[in-house]
C-alpha cells in the first residue's frame, strides 16, 4: 500500500528540496530519506518505510565521490593511505555537521521515544539521514547533483587532506594534548549499544579531569571513540590554556661517602717444598730355621768336624 501524502509531508520534502538545490521528484524517496525506524514501528500498517536502504546506498556513493577525488590528487599514494584519507575526510562527525548545515534534525519524522530523547540533535541519527538524503539527491540526479550538494561542505577537508595537514587520529592528538595541558589522559566509556548483534551503533563518551567533553557514535567502539576525541578536542580549544600543574621534585636522599678501608698488602706464599724422594723398603734377611724342639743333637757349630762314632752291635746267637 503506498502511503498517503499529508500537507505536513509534502511541506517536509519541499523544504528539503530547497535546501539540497534538487527537485527531488520521486517525493516518496525524498520522505523515506527523512524517516527513522522508530517512526515507522509506531506507524505500522501505513505502508511507511524507514531510510536505511538509502544509508546504504548514500555511504557508498559519497565513498565513490571522495574516493575519485583523492585518486586524481594523489596518483602516487597506496591504497592503505588512500583509505585512511577517505575515511578522514567522510567520517561520522564531519557528515553530522553536513547535516546540521542543511538543518535536516528539524526536518526527520521520529518515534515518541526518540523525540524525548533529543534525536533531533543526534549525531549518529543526523549523520544516518544525511547518507539517506544524499542517496535520494543521487537517485534524482546522478553523481553531478551529488557534487553540487557536498562539495561546499568537503572543500576544508579536501584542502587539508591536500596539504597533508590531515590527522584522523583524534584519540592521540587528545591524548597529547590532555597530557601538555593536565598531566592526564582521557577516559572512554561506552554509554549505549543499540541495534543487533551483526549491525550495533556504539555511543560512547570521553571524560578528562572527571568532566565529559564528547561523545560519539560509530558502527565499532573505534569509530565512536574517534568521533568523542574530537567532540573533545573542539571543547578544549574553547577552552583557556592553563598552566600544567608542576611536576614534583624527586626527593634525592643525602649520600654519604663511604669511608675506604685500608689496603692490606697481600702475604707472600712460602716456596713450595722440595720434592721428598720415595723411600725405598730393605728386603729382610732370611731368618734361619729354629732347631725343633725334642732332638737331643745340636746343631754343629762352624768349623767343628764332629768324629763319627762307631757301634758295636753284638749278634745273639740262638
Amino acid at each position: 500500500m503506498a502511503p498517503e501524502f499529508t500537507v505536513e509531508d509534502r511541506e517536509r520534502v519541499a523544504r528539503l528540496a530547497e535546501r539540497v538545490r534538487a527537485p527531488l521528484a520521486d517525493r516518496g524517496i525524498a520522505l523515506a530519506a527523512l524517516t527513522h525506524k522508530s517512526w515507522v514501528n509506531e506507524h505500522r500498517g501505513e505502508g511507511a518505510e524507514d531510510n536505511e536502504r538509502l544509508e546504504f546506498l548514500g555511504d557508498a556513493v559519497i565513498d565513490l565521490l571522495v574516493s575519485d577525488w583523492l585518486m586524481a590528487r594523489f596518483p602516487l599514494a597506496r591504497e592503505g593511505e588512500l583509505s585512511k584519507l577517505r575515511a578522514a575526510v567522510v567520517d561520522e562527525p564531519g557528515l553530522a555537521a553536513v547535516g546540521r548545515a542543511l538543518q535536516l534534525g528539524e526536518l526527520l519524522r521520529l518515534g515518541r521515544g526518540e523525540e524525548l530523547t533529543g534525536g533531533r540533535e543526534k549525531a549518529s541519527l543526523i549523520a544516518d539521514a544525511m547518507e539517506a538524503v544524499v542517496a535520494a539527491v543521487f537517485l534524482d540526479g546522478g553523481l553531478a547533483a551529488v557534487h553540487r550538494l557536498v562539495d561546499p561542505f568537503l572543500e576544508d577537508a579536501y584542502a587539508r587532506a591536500g596539504t597533508g595537514a590531515f590527522d584522523r587520529d583524534w584519540k592521540t592528538q587528545l591524548q597529547e594534548q590532555a597530557q601538555a595541558r593536565y598531566r592526564t589522559s582521557p577516559r572512554y566509556r561506552v554509554v549505549a549499544e543499540v541495534g543487533p548483534d551483526h549491525s550495533k551503533t556504539f555511543e560512547i563518551e570521553v571524560e578528562l579531569r572527571g568532566e565529559v567533553l564528547g561523545r560519539g557514535t560509530g558502527r565499532s567502539k573505534k569509530d565512536a571513540e574517534q568521533g568523542a576525541a574530537r567532540m573533545a578536542l573542539e571543547a578544549l580549544a574553547a577552552l583557556p590554556v592553563e598552566a600544567p600543574p608542576p611536576v614534583a621534585a624527586a626527593v634525592v636522599p643525602d649520600v654519604v661517602s663511604p669511608v675506604p678501608e685500608p689496603v692490606v698488602p697481600p702475604v707472600p706464599e712460602p716456596p713450595p717444598a722440595p720434592a721428598r724422594k720415595a723411600a725405598t723398603r730393605k728386603r729382610p734377611k732370611s731368618a734361619k730355621p729354629a732347631p725343633r724342639k725334642g732332638t737331643g743333637a745340636k746343631a754343629p757349630r762352624k768349623g767343628k768336624a764332629v768324629p763319627s762314632r762307631k757301634i758295636a752291635v753284638k749278634r745273639v746267637r740262638d
